[in-house]
C-alpha cells in the first residue's frame, strides 16, 4: 500500500467536535494508516493556466479534546501536483462560492476528487432523490403558495416543507392546514414566492426515527437510526437527536439495489441517505455525517473500511 497525499476540503476544522464529526474520524484513521493530510479552505481554491490551485496546510490530527487539530505552514500549490486524493467535505449551503470551488476542482486531472465534482453540482441533495420517485415520498418542488397548498389538500392537510439548500434539518417545517402560521411558514419557506421549496407527505414513521443509511461506491456501509427528541419533528443529532441502532430492512435492501448502480455511475463514493418508514427522504453527496455514531453503536471501525476502499483507488 502507497502512502497517499489527502487533502481536505473542509470547513474551519479548529471548531471541530471530534466526537461526532466524521470528516476527523476519517482523516484521523487514515493518518493511522500512515497518509498525510492536508487542510484547505474552500474559500481559496483558485485557478491558474486551466489548473486549480489551493492554499494547503499540513493537517495533524489528534483525540486531544483541547487541540484536536494542527495545521501547519500555508503554501499555495497546484493540487494536481501535490496531491492524490481530493476530499471535498464542506457542509452545505450548496451557495455561489461552494459551486465556483466545485467547477474548479472539477480541473483536476491527475488526482482524484471525491465525490466527483460534476456529480455534485448535478446531484442537489433534496432534488437528486427525484431521480427515484417510486421510492419517495409524494413529492413536488414549488416556491407557488397555491400549488403548495393545493398538494397540502391532496396529502389531507399535512406535509413537510425544506428548503433545497439547508443541511442538518435546517428550515423544515410540518404544516397542516389548521395551522394559524400556515400562509406565514410557506411565505417564509419560499422567501415569499422567490425561491423553490420541496413539500413532502408527512410520514408519521419519523417518530419512530429517521434512518440515515452510509453508502460505499453504492453499497451499504451500516445504518443508523436517528430518534428525534420529545416535541421535535427533526431527528438530526445536533438538535436533539438521539442515536439507537439502525437494522437494515427489505425495504432499505430495496432501495439501495435501484440507487447504488446510479451513484456509482456518477461517482458519488460516499453518500448518506436518509430513509422514514421504507420511503428514501435524501440523498446526501456533501459531507454526509454519521459515522462515528455508528461504530460506537456497532462496535465497528466503519472509518478503516472507507479508507481501504480509498486506498484502493489508488
Amino acid at each position: 500500500m502507497q502512502n497517499l497525499k489527502i487533502v481536505f476540503v473542509m470547513d474551519q476544522p479548529q471548531a471541530i467536535d471530534i466526537s461526532a464529526d466524521t470528516t476527523f474520524a476519517l482523516a484521523l484513521e487514515a493518518q493511522n494508516r500512515g497518509h498525510a493530510l492536508y487542510y484547505a479552505n474552500p474559500a481559496l481554491i483558485s485557478a491558474e493556466g486551466g489548473q486549480p490551485v489551493a492554499v494547503i496546510r499540513e493537517m495533524q490530527v489528534s483525540q486531544e479534546v483541547d487541540s484536536p487539530v494542527f495545521l501547519g505552514e500555508a503554501h499555495r500549490v497546484k493540487l494536481d501536483e501535490v496531491s492524490d486524493i481530493v476530499w471535498q467535505r464542506k457542509d452545505p449551503p450548496v451557495d455561489a462560492a461552494y459551486i465556483y470551488s466545485t467547477q474548479i476542482l472539477a480541473l483536476c486531472r491527475r488526482c482524484l476528487v471525491l465525490n466527483r465534482p460534476s456529480s455534485i453540482l448535478a446531484a442537489n441533495e433534496k432534488l437528486y432523490t427525484l431521480n427515484f420517485p417510486d421510492l419517495m415520498p409524494e413529492t413536488i418542488v414549488s416556491l407557488n403558495s397555491e400549488e403548495l397548498l393545493s398538494f397540502l389538500d391532496r396529502l389531507g392537510g399535512e406535509m413537510v416543507i425544506k428548503p433545497l439548500d439547508g443541511k442538518g434539518g435546517e428550515g423544515i417545517f410540518v404544516l397542516r392546514r389548521n395551522d394559524v402560521n400556515l400562509f406565514s411558514l410557506i411565505e417564509q419557506a419560499t422567501n415569499f414566492g422567490s425561491r423553490l421549496a420541496m413539500a413532502q407527505q408527512y410520514l408519521p414513521a419519523v417518530r419512530r426515527g429517521d434512518k440515515r443509511i452510509l453508502l460505499l461506491d453504492g453499497e451499504p456501509l451500516g445504518a443508523v437510526l436517528r430518534v428525534p427528541a420529545s416535541g421535535e419533528l427533526r431527528a438530526n443529532l445536533h438538535v436533539g437527536g438521539s442515536a439507537a441502532p439502525g437494522v437494515l430492512e427489505d425495504s432499505d435492501i430495496e432501495i439501495i439495489q435501484s440507487i447504488g448502480p446510479r451513484l456509482r455511475e456518477d461517482g458519488l463514493f460516499f453518500v448518506g441517505i436518509d430513509v422514514i418508514g421504507g420511503k428514501l427522504t435524501e440523498i446526501n453527496v456533501t459531507s454526509p455525517t454519521g459515522i462515528q455514531e455508528m461504530s460506537r453503536i456497532d462496535g465497528v471501525n466503519y472509518c478503516a473500511t472507507v479508507i481501504e476502499a480509498l486506498e484502493s483507488k489508488k
